[in-house]
């Protein structure tokens, strides 16, 4: 299957999918917890954000990353406006995946490769669901290689690309964490 046969394949299906580049791959539903650090995420970025010439798009809005991959982050933020119908969104700057509980190995190995193909892309940030912890990879522009840093609780997350920072306190307001976590990811 090529991208340009994923996409009205996968308007026809009911369910959500990603393309690997050669096949489709299902996307899983998510939980309360998932879901209220995405609000949480869409909000603190995107009160950040208004205003400026860079837009925040959820989960419906692709990025073009390997070969023909096409991957759907939780959320991404591009400074270059495409238009209302495109099924990508070009010169992403920045995105966000919220980990869960079965898509780590993805997110963390095979969409930072990915991600990290992308050029334009300064900024991958996986978000924890089950403690307030943030794995932020960043680049400046131009260079390839990424710089991993751990945030968690009392810190703040700055993307000086985008003249912002945000405390990372608040992509985890009012989320109901398990009993035994901690500030720290394991």
């Amino acid at each position: 299957m090529t991208r340009e046969e994923f996409f009205p394949w996968a308007e026809a299906q009911d369910e959500r999918y990603e393309f690997d580049g050669f096949a489709p791959v299902l996307m899983t539903g998510g939980t309360r917890r998932h879901s209220r650090i995405n609000q949480n995420m869409y909000l603190a970025l995107g009160t950040r954000l208004r205003g400026s010439q860079c837009e925040l798009l959820g989960p419906d809005a692709g990025v073009a990353t390997i070969g023909q991959a096409v991957r759907y982050p939780d959320a991404l933020i591009s400074c270059t406006r495409s238009p209302d119908d495109a099924r990508m969104i070009g010169d992403v700057v920045a995105v966000f995946e919220v980990i869960s509980p079965t898509s780590g190995r993805i997110d963390r190995i095979v969409k930072l490769r990915e991600y990290r193909a992308a050029p334009s892309i300064r900024r991958y940030v996986i978000l924890e669901h089950a403690s307030i912890a943030l794995t932020v990879f960043s680049r400046a522009e131009g260079v390839s290689d990424w710089t991993a840093t751990a945030l968690t609780a009392e810190d703040v997350l700055d993307m000086p690309e985008l003249g912002i920072a945000v405390p990372v306190m608040e992509f985890y307001d009012a989320v109901d964490l398990p009993a035994d976590s901690s500030s720290v990811a394991e």
